[in-house]
Parts: structure tokens; C-alpha cells; sequence
């Protein structure tokens, strides 16, 4: 089904090409060095366009907990995502409108909610990891687990 759904994605509706232009926006912004928080997460999005059935989105400290993390690096991403801020809520807006829009189509349902799942990276791509399911749902499990044994 996974399959059928990333091959729906992306004959009828040109996922590739999204996947190409998010890729290459998030690289660009990598390159300038100082919007790198941004572009590593917009490269993230760019490999999550290339296959959005069976992946996910999450926040690259559920994916590494035990990751240390520069606190510069940490504060620096912050400040940018701040900078971000205007346009991300733009881009947000805008595939907000593109997945009610594919709602009204019985064909663009699924990709509509595949675009529903992204609206929170292109609001905030710092920090995003892209990961498969079967990861992202082994990463919620151990994180309950953990939840409970804490009580």
C-alpha cells in the first residue's frame, strides 16, 4: 500500500518535483552557512517528499536522546528559527490551503494527507529528522515505556 500511495504521490501530482525543490532550497540555505539550522532541516522535508508513505517527520531529539547537543549550536538554531518565523507561518498558510484544496478531490486525498503531515516542518524544520514509520513508532514505544517505569 506504501508503495502504491509514493507512486500516486508522485505520478498524477509531481512529488519528485517537490521533493527536488525543497532539497535544493534546503541546500542552498546550508551552503550560506548561516541559515544551515534551517536548510539541514529542509533537507530532511526534501528526502521525506521522496517517499512520505512510510515516513515521518520527528524532532531529532526523540530520534537521538542521548545525543548531546553544542548549546551554541542550540542557541544559534533558535535564534534562526526565530528569523524563520515569518516565512515558515507563510509556507504553512499556503500548504494548508493546498491540502484543503486536494481534500475536495477524491484522487487527492491521500496526498493531502501527506502534505497535513509536513505543515508543522515547514513551520519549524530545525531539528526535523526524517525516519520510517516502523522507526518513528519504535521511538514512541520506548518513550512510553520510559514514561511509565519514571512513575
Amino acid at each position: 500500500m506504501r508503495a502504491l500511495g509514493n507512486i500516486l504521490w508522485h505520478i498524477p501530482f509531481l512529488g519528485f518535483l517537490n521533493a527536488l525543490f525543497t532539497y535544493v532550497l534546503g541546500l542552498l540555505l546550508t551552503v550560506t552557512v548561516v541559515a544551515a539550522p534551517i536548510g539541514l532541516g529542509l533537507m530532511q522535508l526534501g528526502k521525506f517528499f521522496l517517499a512520505p508513505f512510510g515516513h515521518e517527520m520527528i524532532a531529532s531529539s526523540e530520534a537521538m536522546p542521548n545525543k548531546e547537543t553544542n548549546p551554541a549550536w542550540k542557541t544559534y538554531s533558535t535564534v534562526i528559527m526565530i528569523l524563520w518565523l515569518p516565512l515558515g507561518l507563510l509556507l504553512a498558510v499556503a500548504t494548508i490551503i493546498q491540502v484543503v484544496l486536494l481534500f475536495l478531490t477524491i484522487i487527492g486525498i491521500p496526498v493531502a494527507a501527506v502534505l497535513a503531515k509536513t505543515v508543522g516542518t515547514m513551520f519549524n524544520p530545525v531539528g526535523k529528522v526524517c525516519v520510517s514509520v516502523d522507526v518513528a513508532t519504535e521511538i514512541r514505544r520506548q518513550a512510553a515505556q520510559a514514561q511509565l517505569a519514571s512513575r
